[in-house]
């Protein structure tokens, strides 16, 4: 594999500049009649992936304790968990365009497996942590990636364990410089929000902390770049009915577009009337409205709120991750409004990987042993496919 050095300097340089550790934009070039089929396309797909720890063979001292060497992990157990994932993605009957991954160690992980994939053509890749942590959230991607960013979640004087990384994907296949590159770009947020664990109520600050952040940036896009799509996904960590599961009396991170959860927040006037765009904005500091419309237009909200389609909403059945007998739908692809155009790309269809390896016969996610090198992940991925108008 030859590295871009380029592109490689220029992620150091980023990393540099947002304070964090974020190796990325790294040009694995393999041919360019590889990198020219891609403008060709048609459709798109995009998966999002948990890879349950998918830790390197080099101990740190960040690891879980059943992922150090006097545990039995190895550079060997490392390499073979590396072939099985690769298999599973060669072995898809879609394979992916561009892969969302959490729970990764490093970069060296996205590295490996672009090397491993080599033959698909995943030239680009970039990774984001933040230092000290055990993981991270990286891409590995068919088409340039461009204008790499790494957000840090901070509630309470304190940092959430993960970034929240985006990058801007170059559909065209051109690069940034060129006039037709931004065109064809979508912007992406790979996240993987903070765990439930210590209590949901405790922790749902933090997740609405990253929620600020998105709004935050998607506003930011609308005033610079109206027309660009936009697509969050990850592991969030919270149902697309966390309200419904938490009885309806809870802000959450994700909120339906629903009439009860429209009274919780209140983004009306005194005399009921709507707002106007300033005020909402202010007042929906933290909060997602996800929808099942196409394209997501309030229903119960004022216009000018911050509004996303989830699949799960409408397409799609189950879940991702299979919990105390229950499923749960905490890994996500939310979808702006300029999916939904008619222009460029849009929405065509989602879907759960359901099917082995990712899944058992009875279509459960098979998670891995550490201790045994049995299994894939417990999380199952999801695939977004978009088409071209």
């Amino acid at each position: 594999m030859i590295i871009n050095k380029q592109r490689f300097v220029q992620g150091l340089l980023c990393a540099a500049a947002l304070q964090v550790f974020c190796i990325g934009c790294a040009g694995c070039n393999i041919s360019a009649d590889e990198s020219q089929a891609n403008v060709a396309k048609d459709s798109i797909a995009i998966m999002t992936w948990n890879l349950q720890a998918l830790f390197d063979g080099t101990e740190d001292g960040t690891e879980y304790a059943e992922y150090f060497e006097s545990e039995g992990w190895s550079q060997e157990k490392y390499r073979g968990r590396l072939n099985v994932i690769s298999a599973a993605i060669e072995g898809m009957s879609e394979r992916p365009d561009i892969i969302a991954m959490q729970e990764v160690e490093s970069s060296r992980v996205m590295h490996d497996l672009a090397e491993a994939l080599s033959r698909f053509g995943y030239n680009w890749t970039h990774f984001a942590n933040i230092p000290g942590m055990a993981l991270g959230v990286g891409l590995l991607s068919r088409f340039p990636l461009d204008e790499t960013k790494s957000h840090s979640v901070y509630i309470d004087g304190e940092i959430a364990p993960r970034p929240m990384l985006e990058a801007r994907v170059l559909t065209s296949g051109k690069t940034a410089v060129e006039p037709e590159a931004n065109d064809a770009s979508i912007i992406l947020f790979v996240c993987h929000w903070k765990s439930k664990l210590g209590g949901e109520d405790v922790t749902e600050s933090t997740r609405r902390a990253s929620a600020r952040i998105i709004l935050r940036r998607i506003r930011e896009l609308e005033h610079s770049e109206s027309n660009i799509p936009v697509i969050v996904m990850g592991d969030l960590n919270e149902n697309h009915d966390e309200f419904y599961r938490r009885s309806g009396t809870d802000i959450c991170a994700l909120l339906p577009d629903d009439p009860r959860s429209a009274q919780l927040v209140n983004l009306y006037g005194l005399d009921g009337s709507m707002e106007t765009g300033a005020i909402i904005s202010e007042l929906q500091k933290d909060f997602i409205i996800i929808s099942k419309q196409k394209p997501p237009v309030p229903k119960f909200f004022p216009d000018g709120v911050q509004m996303l389609y989830s699949p799960w909403t409408d397409d799609l059945e189950d879940g991702s991750y299979y919990y105390k007998n229950n499923w749960e739908t905490i890994d996500h692809f939310l979808l702006s409004g300029h999916l939904f155009d008619g222009t460029g790309w849009d929405y065509s269809s989602c879907k759960v990987i359901n099917v082995p390896p990712f899944a058992s016969a009875k279509g459960f996610p098979v998670a891995y042993n550490p201790r045994t090198g049995y299994g894939l992940s417990d999380h199952l991925p999801l695939m977004l496919f978009l088409k071209r108008q």
